[in-house]
């Protein structure tokens, strides 16, 4: 069933840019209080004039401490968390030989870890509510192995496992978890020239739209086809 957004309180974690920041003027659009975290403070500044004056906390989602005071933080403002996106990321191109060890434990920690930070953090409010709604970001690369691209799809793939157990645990206290799959989006995430020829990437609004939709209808899994943007997609659910 399709509920509206109007007046619904809903954090967004890599709010500064790309599919979160149009997640979040869409959010305002549709009526709802978007709140805005990510790391990058003046960006956010920006954003929240831009949108009315909502709440943004700088906020680093691999630190626990950091997500805990952003949930408060929008309690303290509006008293409840209807929804949580997980949209914060990163994404790295590396065959097995060229993996970083490091580097690979920070890609879990903020794309794996994170995702889980988060979910905790906003569950005991969502319980007491009676429910609520959470969108994870994952990716389409999850979907088409690719030779020379190892380890942002394996912590992506972590997250597909995640939500999927998420929705059947939460389900009995009416949170839906929706995973997302996006295909290739237009955003600071990927560089252009690197695009295969005649790939033609979706815009970061485009996927907000989804994401928008997953909100309304709390719908299980939401795979953005490969291809040209198609008008009615966002939309039908």
């Amino acid at each position: 069933m399709s509920e509206s957004l109007n007046g619904k309180v809903v954090i967004v974690t890599g709010a500064s840019s790309g599919i979160g920041e149009a997640t979040a003027r869409l959010l305002h659009q549709a009526g709802a209080h978007p709140v805005l975290a990510a790391r990058r403070a003046d960006r956010l500044e920006t954003l929240s004039k831009e949108l009315g004056g909502a709440l943004a906390v700088a906020t680093d989602v691999t630190v626990p401490e950091q997500v805990q005071a952003l949930v408060q933080a929008t309690i303290d403002r509006y008293g409840r968390v209807d929804a949580l996106v997980n949209n914060a990321g990163a994404g790295a191109a590396h065959p097995i030989d060229g993996i970083e060890p490091a580097a690979f434990l920070d890609m879990l920690n903020l794309n794996v870890v994170s995702v889980v930070t988060a979910v905790q953090a906003v569950l005991p409010h969502m319980k007491a509510a009676g429910g609520g709604r959470i969108v994870n970001v994952s990716s389409g690369a999850t979907l088409r192995p690719m030779a020379g691209n190892a380890i942002y799809p394996a912590s992506k793939a972590a997250v597909n496992w995640l939500s999927q157990v998420a929705r059947m645990e939460l389900e009995g206290d009416n949170i839906q978890v929706t995973l997302l799959l996006p295909s290739v989006t237009d955003t600071e995430f990927f560089d252009k020239s690197q695009f295969p020829p005649g790939v033609v990437p979706h815009s970061a609004e485009y996927a907000g739209r989804v994401v928008l939709r997953a909100l309304r209808t709390g719908e299980e899994r939401i795979e953005i086809p490969f291809g040209p943007e198609q008008p009615d997609f966002p939309e039908a659910g």
